[in-house]
């Protein structure tokens, strides 16, 4: 009797077993959808550009309703940029990323312009969970390293990830006593964490792709196993359906929300089965009605904010140019104004105005409170150094250092002019420098007014660390509002300040005319017996290129551009060995993308 039991025991497991894995079997497939942005930089209005918030919100709630499992996540660069957040200190942004559904977000560098003491404010303000795991203070973390969120019976984990650049690229003030930690190593520890507990992981990392940083996303998938998704930012690269490195999907929407992305994420028995990524852009939004209930949020903001906003400051009559491309490359007229007024303000004997705190053009006319603090959004305050003829060659080499790059550091200066070449070594290009009417002089003393930013290292300014601080001043807005006021925009005129000397391209030498020469008489020619037809030789396809020839006027790094190539790459490919010299009908390969 017993041995039946047990028999009949026996097969009931393994019917039970056989059933059983028949459902593991045909298990369903759990689709997780993540809508993510990166780089925002507090534009919240469709009328700065983008999607808009209002949009935003409404698109979420509608891949809710599509798909219950959706997560909304933020790359950072989100807390500081326009007037309508910098106002409240990164406050009012965070209302807007609560009231549209957000669940998490990781701090980028920007983040921190208002202080880190404040960062730790606005966490506890709201709902939208703040992940960095390698900020930290006195070996403990500052946030919330990792969080685990269970959607559709599928646990997710999530953890934060912060530039370790924010230690220079916000003022080193604001992050004073903090530690940024190897993002990679860090990514190593969170994966040995998380494995275990849940079934896909997620970094939500405002590191980015330029391979210029000090560490990008592509590193971290390369050297670290188990990540199933990175939700990047930072670079402000635009993945259209975004990059698989060492089967780690990179996902990134480029720049103030003028796309919102999307990653789906499919899940079977506990694995990840498969990674997509896409792109919704403001043109196939351009239906989408905006969410009334977010409208109105961003409204009461804007009602609250308006009266500071509309004040008049000053006025101006012709466009002042405050192009990103051209402050961070070159001379313009925005840049000498607004070094002449911190010159004019502080009496010193050069001012400097790094070209990433200009951040708009302004149109003749009115030039409003609100549009100052646009142009100058740091809130950035005006110190004066003393340095020597050195040092002030040190700091001229450094903001050509990046050139033809776009670079924050770039200087706008005033009191005085230089000439360099961008042919030579970095920190050997500054080939000429007058100060005031007289050649420099390295061994003299002058006086420089900067910004507090760049008084303590920012933007790589470490030679102005340890000279002293001589006077101290307003903030760039105030400053630059009461110039203009005063002095109008004359003696603003781009006039050589700054000279580039650019490649010489030689024109070719004259050829004469040759002598005309008599046309032999026709003579009739024998015939010919016509030959067998020849088999052709197979004709290898021809490579993926084209050819340019090279004009009076041109210099390699446009010609590249114009193919979306770098110099470097083009200059490689033609074996040209100085990019710098380009000759009139040269012939040049370009490889084709």
């Amino acid at each position: 009797m017993n041995k039946k039991v047990l028999s009949l025991v026996l097969v009931l497991l393994l019917i039970l077993s056989s059933f059983s894995f028949a459902f593991a079997e045909d298990a369903e497939t759990t689709k997780i959808t993540v809508i993510h942005t990166n780089d925002t930089h507090a534009r919240l209005l469709e009328a700065d550009g983008g999607l808009g918030f209002a949009k935003i919100a409404a698109l979420i709630k509608e891949a809710k309703a599509s798909n219950p499992n959706t997560l909304v996540l933020d790359a950072g660069d989100t807390l500081h940029g326009l007037p309508i957040v910098n106002i409240s200190k990164g406050e009012n942004a965070l209302k807007v990323l609560e009231a549209a559904g957000y669940d998490y977000m990781t701090l980028g560098n920007h983040d921190f312009n208002y202080g880190y003491e404040r960062l730790v404010e606005l966490k506890d303000m709201s709902k939208v969970v703040m992940l960095s795991a390698n900020v930290s203070k006195d070996g403990k973390n500052l946030f919330t390293p990792y969080a685990i969120k269970e959607i559709g019976g599928v646990k997710v984990g999530i953890f934060g990830l912060t530039t370790p650049e924010t230690a220079y690229k916000t003022s080193p003030s604001n992050v004073e006593g903090l530690t940024f930690d190897d993002p990679i190593e860090v990514s190593k520890k969170m994966v040995e964490e998380l494995k275990d507990k849940t079934d896909v992981i997620i970094a939500l990392a405002h590191i980015g792709l330029d391979e210029s940083s000090v560490v990008t996303s592509k590193q971290i998938a390369e050297n670290v196993e188990g990540i199933d998704v990175i939700i990047d930012g930072h670079s402000h690269t635009l993945l259209t359906t975004g990059m698989l490195v060492n089967n780690t999907l990179i996902a990134q929407t480029g720049e103030h929300d003028k796309n919102l992305g999307y990653v789906n994420i499919e899940i079977k028995n506990g694995e990840v089965v498969g990674r997509t990524a896409e792109l919704l852009s403001v043109e196939a939004a351009a239906d989408t009605v905006a969410d009334p209930d977010l409208a109105k949020t961003i409204e009461d903001i804007q009602a609250a904010n308006q009266p500071i906003f509309d004040e008049v400051v000053a006025k101006t009559d012709i466009y002042l140019d405050g192009a990103r491309e051209n402050v961070r490359t070159k001379e313009t007229n925005l840049g000498n104004l607004s070094a002449d007024a911190v010159k004019a303000a502080s009496g010193a004997d050069v001012g400097f105005v790094n070209g990433g705190n200009i951040r708009i053009a302004i149109e003749p006319g009115d030039i409003t409170k609100g549009m100052v603090a646009t142009l100058f959004p740091f809130g950035n305050t005006i110190k004066v150094k003393k340095v020597t003829g050195e040092v002030l060659s040190e700091i001229l080499e450094h903001s050509v250092s990046g050139y033809p790059a776009t670079q924050g550091g770039f200087l706008q200066v005033s009191g005085l002019t230089f000439v360099f070449d961008p042919a030579q070594p970095v920190g050997s290009r500054v080939v000429e420098v007058t100060v005031g009417e007289k050649p420099l002089d390295k061994a003299a003393e002058y006086t420089i007014a900067i910004n507090d930013f760049m008084a303590i290292g920012g933007d790589g300014y470490e030679m102005l660390i340890e000279p002293p601080i001589v006077a101290e001043l307003g903030t760039y807005e105030e400053i630059f509002a009461d110039y203009l006021n005063a002095n109008g925009t004359k003696g603003i005129e781009v006039s050589g300040r700054i000279k580039v000397l650019e490649a010489v391209v030689e024109e070719p030498a004259p050829v004469e005319d040759p002598a005309p020469v008599e046309e032999p008489a026709p003579v009739e020619p024998a015939p010919v017996e016509e030959p067998a037809p020849a088999v052709p030789a197979p004709v290898e396809p021809a490579p993926a290129e084209v050819t340019y020839i090279v004009v009076s006027g041109d210099v390699l790094w446009k010609i590249a551009e114009q193919y979306n190539l770098t110099y470097q790459e083009l200059a490689e490919y033609n074996n040209i060995t100085n990019p710098h010299l380009i000759y009139p009908e040269q012939v040049l390969k370009v490889p084709t993308k």
